[in-house]
């Protein structure tokens, strides 16, 4: 590589795409074109960047594969920062492997990172944990160092262990001091105020307050049974009851614990569980059905006992743990909170949800002020502005099976 190449490099490893710019921004051969394209993609116009990239990337030819593999590293780099989560993970893999093999061990790493934050964006904590345990960050520069750190805490803070995000932060941010990248620095600052802001909010024996991370955590480990309004889970005894695909049984059980300790009528039960009104013995027959059903999904953690009027939930210590923002769409908002434009077929993926019912749902919350979208067909993006006064961590996905 000439000279300027080699000090648009140092510039983009420093977080200057402009000086970067400076040195290359009238040359067309291919190493030039991908530096552009990082360069492009630092400033914010991803699509001006994925096309100087694929340009590269063909000037490069088959004979080049190690300049060819940077430069689709480099084209996921964009394609993550756009949200566009449907890149092909297998070229992503082979181009990793290339690297690998030519002894690239940071870009190597670099790509590792990328699917692992890949992983972590659409709820896959086991796979994006038993990735990032393969990688070993002590020798990776510091920028890389900080980028594992925040995924470190990323997980844990999807787990809600606050206190390991915590001290996970604390390294990333002096990792990011030795970087001296402005933007990672302050990816670490927010990530870091998240853990003051209220979570979620808790109800207890009808009392409400606002909780932060930390707080839920203890509560978590406390012999308090949680009916969690957030992950769709009633906890306790070390034990977690999944009702994500039982709603009329999760529906249930959190009137129930709304009203602890005393009871609720069958009349308001089947009328905001079932969403029906008394009318006749078959709704009642009903209740009675799935009030059986969920005693036996909370045994042993609770139990519900008959009233003369209804049912009561009966244990030691009941919390009621509902959601920052009551909004049918609040996953979706938490999701866009991130400040990133996303695409719809990603926030399906991330949702898991059918594309057109998030399509559905965008089209809802922007008819509500709450989302904007730009541009047109497949270039498509959504955004809206980060919920003002609440972390958004437990609204984030999960997949089944991840605590």
């Amino acid at each position: 590589m000439d000279s300027l190449i080699n000090a648009a490099g140092r510039a983009l490893a420093a977080g200057d795409p402009l000086a970067a710019l400076n040195f290359v921004a009238l040359r067309e051969d291919p190493p030039a074109l991908a530096l552009r394209g990082i360069a492009m993609a630092q400033l914010g116009d991803m699509t001006r960047a994925r096309t100087l990239l694929q340009r590269a990337v063909k000037a490069f030819g088959a004979n080049e594969p190690l300049s060819r593999a940077r430069c689709v590293i480099a084209e996921a780099d964009v394609a993550l920062a756009a949200r566009d989560l449907g890149w092909p993970v297998e070229a992503l893999e082979a181009a990793r492997q290339v690297l690998q093999d030519h002894g690239d061990g940071v870009n190597a790493a670099h790509v590792r990172c990328l699917q692992i934050r890949r992983l972590l964006l659409i709820g896959q904590l086991d796979a994006a944990e038993k990735l990032l345990d393969e990688l070993d960050p002590a020798p990776l520069p510091p920028a890389l160092r900080t980028v594992h750190e925040l995924m470190t805490a990323g997980i844990a803070l999807r787990r809600v262990q606050a206190h390991k995000a915590q001290t996970t932060l604390e390294r990333a941010q002096r990792a990011a001091h030795q970087a001296a990248i402005p933007a990672l620095l302050a990816e670490v600052a927010h990530a870091l105020q998240l853990l003051h802001e209220p979570a979620a909010r808790l109800i207890v024996a009808g009392r409400e307050k606002a909780v932060t991370l930390a707080q839920v955590e203890v509560l978590f480990t406390s012999p308090t049974l949680v009916v969690d309004a957030c992950r769709y889970s009633v906890r306790g005894a070390g034990m977690t009851v999944a009702l994500t695909t039982r709603p009329v049984l999760f529906n249930l059980v959190r009137l129930l614990a709304e009203a602890w300790p005393a009871g609720v009528s069958r009349e308001a039960l089947i009328a905001k569980a079932f969403r029906l009104k008394l009318d006749d013995e078959s709704h009642r027959v009903r209740l009675r059905v799935e009030i059986g059903r969920l005693r036996a999904a909370l045994r042993p953690l609770a139990g519900i006992i008959a009233t003369p009027r209804g049912y009561a939930l009966v244990a030691h210590d009941v919390a009621l743990l509902t959601l920052p923002l009551e909004d049918r769409h609040a996953g979706l908002l938490a999701l866009l909170a991130d400040g990133e434009a996303w695409s719809s077929s990603a926030l399906a993926l991330a949702s898991g949800n059918s594309q057109r019912q998030v399509q559905r749902a965008l089209e809802t919350l922007a008819a509500q002020d709450k989302v904007q979208a730009f541009g047109a067909g497949r270039a498509r993006r959504w955004l809206t502005p980060p919920l003002p006064g609440f972390a958004t961590i437990l609204l984030l996905p999960v997949s089944l099976g991840n605590g």
